[in-house]
């Protein structure tokens, strides 16, 4: 199965990003993950929350921003992966000046009613 991306449109998660999901369980053949890749514009910052089953993770393809995960807060840039494990806050900020562009892999696949924000 190959997806394009264009094809793909976008919509607004409760965090805040941009969203298109590439590869999810509701829309294609994939069972136990999904693929998205988040888009979040400069100076924008994602709304904490957490995922209470889901564990997750960025993986930066392109931009930089600052990584705040659980107490931690650090910079991030492309080529970078993070991982998210369930119950853990987290929320990103694009520090550049280009979009901030991110990978995120979920397993269970992600659902807005396992996201709560904080």
């Amino acid at each position: 199965m190959i997806i394009s991306k264009k094809a793909i449109k976008p919509y607004l998660t409760k965090d805040g990003s941009l969203i298109r999901e590439l590869l999810h369980p509701d829309q294609h053949s994939v069972k136990n993950q999904s693929l998205a890749e988040a888009t979040v514009p400069p100076g924008v910052i994602t709304y904490l929350h957490r995922h209470l089953r889901s564990e997750e993770i960025y993986h930066i393809t392109a931009g930089c921003g600052v990584m705040q995960l659980g107490t931690a807060e650090f910079e991030v840039k492309a080529g970078d992966s993070v991982a998210i494990p369930p119950g853990t806050a987290h929320a990103i900020r694009n520090s550049g000046d280009d979009d901030l562009l991110i990978l995120c892999c979920c397993t269970p696949p992600y659902r807005h009613e396992d996201t709560e924000l904080l």
